[in-house]
């Protein structure tokens, strides 16, 4: 089977190949990944610099060329406080982009895997958000990315996901490991909770669903809900910090202020990808790799 990732330099897209190549990546598991025993891809790999996932005449010529079976969409525009003064800028990459390689895919014969955020969700639910409850964007990068979603045909399979921490790329638990080894401290708000999901972890998923891409929207994300406070206070013990290595505030507590809204609480419910495939480790033994990964 032959998988096109685009945007394969990210730290999805690095731990993505690697696991398409029967490689476990920096922080992965090779129990979890023994789930793809027995599948052989054919990868090709290609970053921003290699295909302009912007130009659709670019995106026609290169799929034209590779006949791929699967494309694999990680390209995004993520900078998500910058996005509120560049709406053109997000809506150029997570949006017509993502159009652009559905009709495509569709021309060559490939099934297209695109992936999406729990931002296309307003937050006020109070609970976990399924499948079927209507995306309600409160910020630029929530908004382009649901048009993504919107732009794919019913044969495209939407891949949903948020808090995404690999070893490998700049994250917000990067951050928190290093200051917990420097002895610095953190603060981190208690009033949003969301789904952690490793990238690695993700890239199992993804390498699943390609083998035979069902179509239609899925929520993955590692199994389990929290607070960034909760996510922070959980590396500090990993790293045998004290309790008052985390300090817990409130967003309104924030200053700067971030530019983007964020959901209260976005996270996502993954009982449809557990029931037709497998769920994902729990969040917590997840961020116990990802620390042995970055040792």
């Amino acid at each position: 089977m032959k998988v096109l990732v685009t945007g394969s330099s990210g730290q999805v897209g690095r731990d993505l190949i690697d696991v398409l190549d029967g490689v476990v990546p920096p922080g992965g598991s090779p129990e979890f990944q023994s789930k793809l025993e027995g599948t052989s891809f054919e990868v090709i790999g290609v970053s921003h610099h290699d295909l302009d996932v912007t130009d659709l005449a670019h995106v026609e010529n290169a799929l034209e060329r590779v006949r791929p079976d699967v494309v694999i969409n990680l390209s995004a525009y993520t900078a998500v406080d910058k996005a509120e003064s560049e709406p053109e800028a997000a809506e150029l990459v997570n949006a017509t982009a993502v159009g652009y390689l559905s009709s495509a895919s569709a021309k060559v014969g490939a099934r297209l895997i695109t992936v999406s955020t729990d931002y296309v969700f307003e937050g006020e639910k109070g609970q976990s958000y399924t499948e079927t409850d209507s995306p309600n964007p409160q910020s630029s990068y929530g908004r382009t990315k649901w048009h993504g979603e919107q732009l794919c045909s019913p044969a495209d399979t939407i891949v949903r996901t948020s808090w995404v921490m690999g070893v490998r790329g700049k994250t917000v638990g990067k951050v928190i490991a290093e200051r917990a080894k420097t002895g610095e401290t953190v603060r981190f708000v208690d009033d949003q909770r969301g789904s952690v999901t490793l990238a690695s972890d993700l890239a199992v998923a993804l390498a699943t669903l390609a083998i035979d891409p069902p179509g239609g929207v899925w929520h993955v994300a590692n199994s389990g809900s929290a607070t960034w406070f909760e996510v922070a206070q959980w590396i500090g013990e990993l790293y045998g910090r004290p309790d008052d290595f985390a300090t817990a505030i409130k967003t309104a507590d924030l200053n700067p202020q971030p530019a983007a809204k964020r959901p209260t609480r976005s996270d996502l419910n993954t009982d449809k990808f557990a029931a037709s495939y497998f769920a994902l480790p729990d969040w917590r033994e997840g961020l116990i790799r990802f620390v042995e990964g970055l040792a």
